[in-house]
């Protein structure tokens, strides 16, 4: 009898760590989402994607997003773009990026070598804990990540995509730092910048 009980405690264990894994897998790998707007589009536009750790999420992000957003927690993923509410694209250069919409700030900085830089930061909503906050979110001093640009053969505008890891997380009112969140923040998209003379 124990011997039948251990067995199917393992087996529940192993259904959770697989419900678990199964639920905090991207629904699309990065390369291809972050070059979904790039190839497609011939207007200014812009996709961002904000993929929340699994140490950071209700019962290791097990449940759908539409449960835990009307429990005002954390999802798993957050999204915008170009067709979001106050939707804009602010500079766009070889090495700096910025993306906004109502209550969002993306800017992507690299240095001379090409390395994530320091003033990269994401302003964003986010359900924690049952409250509504804005977090301010940076990357660790070695910051992991890339901004990845190009003019389009035929067209003026500027594409390009980007990934980054953001590590540290301020109350954007109060500018507290966080103990959120628990492991790195990824944001990834892709953008094509207006032609120049429209920016």
């Amino acid at each position: 009898m124990k011997t039948s009980l251990i067995i199917i405690a393992l087996a529940l264990l192993a259904c959770l760590v697989w419900l678990v894994w199964l639920g905090s897998r991207p629904d699309e790998p990065a390369e291809t989402f972050a070059e979904s707007v790039s190839k497609t589009s011939r207007e200014p536009s812009f996709e961002v994607r904000v993929v929340m750790p699994r140490s950071g999420l209700p019962l290791g992000g097990i449940l759908p997003d539409s449960l835990v957003k009307k429990l005002d927690g954390t999802p798993r993923e957050l999204r915008f773009d170009h067709t979001s509410p106050g939707a804009q694209i602010g500079s766009v250069e070889p090495d700096r990026i910025e993306l906004r919409a109502d209550g969002w700030d993306l800017l992507i900085e690299t240095d001379g070598e090409g390395r994530v830089a320091p003033g990269t930061h994401l302003v964003f909503p986010l359900g924690l804990g049952g409250r509504r906050l804005r977090l301010d979110c940076r990357p660790a001093d070695r910051a992991t990540g890339y901004l990845r640009t190009t003019t389009r053969a035929g067209f003026d505008e500027l594409g390009g995509s980007f990934l980054v890891e953001l590590d540290t997380c301020k109350n954007a009112e109060w500018g507290k730092t966080t103990n959120w969140p628990p492991a790195a923040l990824t944001v990834l998209g892709s953008f094509v910048g207006p032609p120049p003379g429209r920016r």
